[in-house]
């Protein structure tokens, strides 16, 4: 089904959009993306153009996609570079080694357990393996603590709970668990 694994590139916004619109029109979405429908439909062409851009050249973002032989988008997953002594994209906790930060990651429902999650996940992996400066020694990510299925899934990728929980932000009675898999 699917014959590539790639990053997106800057002239892609539009389909950048419309796969981030029907992640967010998914069922789990309340608890797996900390964005709503309607907030991101709501950003101007310039917002994705950016963003688009930014994560095509992969500098301290990159977002891959896993296009079938049919030039569909089955899904994606977005690498956040994160420094010793910055602050973690969810707040909350500090830095304390280069790693990378999974976020947005989404599986079209028809492309679900076919492996297709694990093998966006690898490649997030892969890619933050790549990077030189700095040269990462973990990657991490962080689920909603009512999201069984995806901690499930990510367990099985090889990820490990780290004993880390951030508030959910926007709602400070509900946590954010971070699992990790380290560097080797």
């Amino acid at each position: 089904m699917i014959t590539d694994i790639r990053g997106v590139r800057a002239e892609e916004w539009e389909r950048v959009k419309a796969i981030r619109l029907d992640a967010l029109r998914d069922p789990v979405a309340g608890i797996a993306f900390l964005d709503t429908y309607e907030n991101a439909a709501a950003q101007p062409d310039e917002f994705w153009q950016a963003r688009t851009t930014g994560a095509a050249e992969g500098g301290t973002v990159r977002q891959l996609v896993a296009e079938a032989g049919d030039g569909r988008w089955l899904g994606t997953i977005t690498v956040l570079v994160e420094r010793p002594g910055g602050a973690g994209a969810l707040g909350g906790d500090v830095i304390e080694v280069p790693q990378t930060h999974l976020v947005g990651f989404y599986v079209r429902p028809e492309a679900r357990g076919t492996g297709l999650a694990h093998e966006l996940i690898r490649a997030a992996q892969d890619w933050s393996w790549s990077l030189t400066e700095p040269r990462i020694e973990r990657a991490r990510l962080f689920v909603h603590e009512d999201n069984a299925r995806a901690e499930a899934m990510y367990v099985r990728a090889g990820f490990k709970h780290s004993g880390v929980s951030v508030p959910v932000p926007g709602d400070e009675t509900r946590r954010e668990i971070e699992l990790a898999v380290l560097r080797g």
